[in-house]
């Protein structure tokens, strides 16, 4: 077996391309599988999580939709009880909204759903050498999701999208 060697940027782009690719339709399959679709209301339940308390304006930004449509989206958790809003107490006439329990326990369960679905899969389809190594990527993964917000779009140089260069 051969080394593979990455001395170009476009070797990177290829592996890049591969592994986005990969991850995409790993993400896809566990989400199908689990009965756990992405979903609008799913999404900004994730991303209160992450973030704690903000405003339907930063969740609408982040999430790149109009605020209009976030709104709706805030209503809908918030009569479901899965969200509440609150005056900002740093902004008088500003209102915050935050996870309610039943909130968090919804995203608890769905992502139970999703590792015991992942789990039983691994267990079925994987040998315990290809468990090993998929532990071994872990940290490797997580390295890569922690440099992706010191990055911008054109230190890709060439292979960045012609949108961004």
């Amino acid at each position: 077996m051969t080394k593979q060697t990455y001395d170009t940027t476009s070797d990177a782009a290829a592996l890049a391309e591969d592994l986005r690719g990969a991850i995409g339709q790993f993400v896809r399959a566990v989400r199908s599988q689990a009965g756990t679709p992405t979903t609008a209301q799913g999404e900004t339940l994730a991303y209160l999580e992450r973030n704690g308390s903000v405003s339907i304006a930063t969740i609408a930004e982040n999430r790149g939709v109009k605020h209009q449509s976030m709104r709706l989206v805030i209503a809908t958790l918030e009569e479901a009880g899965l969200v509440t809003r609150y005056p900002d107490p740093q902004d008088g006439r500003g209102v915050l909204i935050a996870l309610t329990a039943l909130g968090r326990a919804e995203i608890a369960e769905e992502r139970a759903r999703r590792s015991h679905w992942l789990a039983n899969a691994m267990l079925h389809a994987l040998s315990t050498d290809e468990m090993t190594s998929l532990r071994a990527a872990i940290p490797l993964l997580r390295k890569l999701s922690d440099t992706c917000g010191t990055l911008v779009s054109t230190d890709c140089g060439e292979h960045a999208p012609a949108s961004l260069r």
